[in-house]
C-alpha cells in the first residue's frame, strides 16, 4: 500500500490549494480527482478582489492576467427594482473555472503533489486511515482533506450524508451571449427565493445564473426562465444546475485527521453565493493544519488545530447569516431596499467586503445602525 502524508481529495480552488501548501511545506502529497485538468466546472465565476488577495498570498503569484477579466462597475436590482449602479468599485473579477482551477493544480504538481487526477475515489477506510480509488489502489495517509465539493464522498463518509437538504442551496445557471464590453457585472436580490441572481461578462460570454435556498424555491426552472427573459433569452441555452452550500456552515469540519474545506465544508458566502475565496483559503488552512499535527507526530489533532484556524472565517459567516435575514426576509424587503439605494455606505462597506479590505462583522454594524429604521418603516408603512 502506498502511503501519502496528506492526502487530497479534489482538485478545485479548496483541493489545489491544500495540495500547494502541504507539499510546499515538504510532506508527501497526493492531489485525488476523478477528472484531469482542465475540464468544465459550473460556477458563476466571480473572482473577487479577496480571491485575488489569497490566490497570491497562497500560491505565491498573482493569477495570470489572461484568465481574468477585470471589471470596474456593478449594477443592483432588488426584487424587480432597479436600485443603482455603482462606477467605479475596487476591482473585481471575472474567471472560468476550468482555467483557474488548472492554473491552481499546476502549482500544487509543481510542488511536488503527486498527480492522481484522472482517478476517483471509490471509497473512505477513516478507522485504517486509508482511501481505495476506483482503479483499485489502496493510500494510506496521515491526513486526508476532503475538498470534493458539495457532493463530497469524504463527507459522506463521515456523516452519512453530504449536506442538508433542508438547508443546502440550488443554482441554475448559462454561458450565454458575447456581452457588451463595457457591460457592468450585474446582481439581482431576490430574483430567486433567499437568493439573487448573476450576470457576470466574461471574455466570449456571460455567465447568467439563479441561486437560492432550495426548499424556499419548488419552481427553479421557472424563476430562470423568468431571468433569462430579463435578458430576452429564450431555452436556446443549455441550463446547468447544482447545489450550493448556501452559507450551511458545518461547524465541525471534519472528523480527527480527517478534514473537509470549501464547499464540503459549506464556506459559501450565504448572501452572495461567492466560494472560491473562502475554498482557497480553508484549503490552506487545512493543509496548515495537518501540517503542524503531523510534525508534532500526531495527526489526530488535525481537526483541533483546523478549527482554531478557522474562527475567523466562522465568525464571518454568522454575521453573514444574520445580515441574510436583513436582505431577503419578506418584512424587511422594501425597507432594505429603500436603505441600499439611499445609503453610500452600506454600498461602500458592501463592495469593501467583496474586494477583502473589511469582513462581515464591519457590514453587519453598518447594518445593525439601520435596523431600528428597517423595524419602524416596516411597522408604519414609511
Amino acid at each position: 500500500m502506498e502511503y501519502y502524508d496528506v492526502i487530497v481529495v479534489g482538485g478545485g480552488p479548496a483541493g489545489g490549494a491544500a495540495a500547494h501548501v502541504a507539499a510546499r511545506a515538504g510532506l508527501r502529497v497526493a492531489l485525488v480527482d476523478r477528472h484531469r485538468f482542465p475540464r468544465e466546472k459550473l460556477c458563476g465565476g466571480g473572482f473577487t478582489g479577496r480571491s485575488y488577495r489569497y490566490y497570491q498570498e497562497i500560491f505565491g503569484a498573482p493569477i495570470a492576467p489572461e484568465i481574468i477579466l477585470t471589471k470596474r462597475a456593478v449594477e443592483f436590482h432588488a426584487y424587480g427594482e432597479r436600485i443603482g449602479r455603482l462606477d467605479p468599485i475596487p476591482d473585481i473579477h471575472m474567471t472560468m473555472r476550468r482555467d483557474l482551477d488548472a492554473s491552481m493544480v499546476a502549482h500544487a504538481l509543481a510542488s511536488g503533489a503527486a498527480d492522481l487526477t484522472g482517478t476517483g475515489l471509490a471509497e473512505v477506510v477513516a478507522e485504517e486511515n486509508r482511501v481505495v480509488l476506483t482503479d483499485g489502489r489502496s493510500l494510506g495517509y496521515g491526513v486526508l482533506i476532503g475538498a470534493d465539493g458539495v457532493n463530497s464522498q469524504v463527507a459522506r463518509s463521515l456523516y452519512g450524508q453530504a449536506f442538508n437538504h433542508d438547508t443546502i442551496g440550488f443554482g441554475l445557471e448559462i454561458e450565454g451571449p458575447v456581452p457588451d464590453p463595457d457591460a457592468p457585472v450585474r446582481i439581482d436580490f431576490g430574483a430567486a427565493e433567499w437568493g439573487y441572481g448573476w450576470n457576470f461578462p466574461k471574455e466570449g460570454s456571460a455567465t447568467i445564473g439563479i441561486g437560492g435556498v432550495h426548499r424556499r424555491n419548488p419552481d427553479m426552472k421557472a424563476g430562470m426562465a423568468a431571468y433569462m427573459a430579463e435578458f430576452g433569452l429564450g431555452d436556446e441555452y443549455r441550463v446547468k444546475g447544482q447545489f450550493l452550500p448556501f452559507g450551511d456552515v458545518r461547524r465541525k469540519p471534519g472528523r480527527l485527521n480527517v478534514l473537509l474545506a470549501g464547499d464540503a465544508a459549506g464556506l459559501v458566502d450565504p448572501i452572495t453565493g461567492e466560494g472560491i475565496a473562502y475554498a482557497m483559503k480553508s484549503g490552506a488552512l487545512a493543509a496548515e493544519a495537518a501540517v503542524e499535527a503531523i510534525a508534532a507526530n500526531h495527526p489526530p489533532r488535525a481537526l483541533t488545530l483546523y478549527r482554531q484556524k478557522l474562527r475567523p472565517i466562522h465568525t464571518a459567516m454568522y454575521h453573514a447569516r444574520w445580515i441574510r435575514q436583513i436582505i431577503f426576509h419578506k418584512a424587511f424587503r422594501k425597507t432594505f431596499v429603500r436603505a441600499f439605494r439611499g445609503s453610500g455606505t452600506l454600498r461602500h462597506q458592501y463592495f469593501r467586503l467583496m474586494a477583502g479590505e473589511i469582513e462581515y462583522g464591519e457590514l453587519a454594524a453598518a447594518t445593525f445602525r439601520k435596523v431600528p429604521r428597517f423595524v419602524m418603516r416596516t411597522v408604519t408603512g414609511r
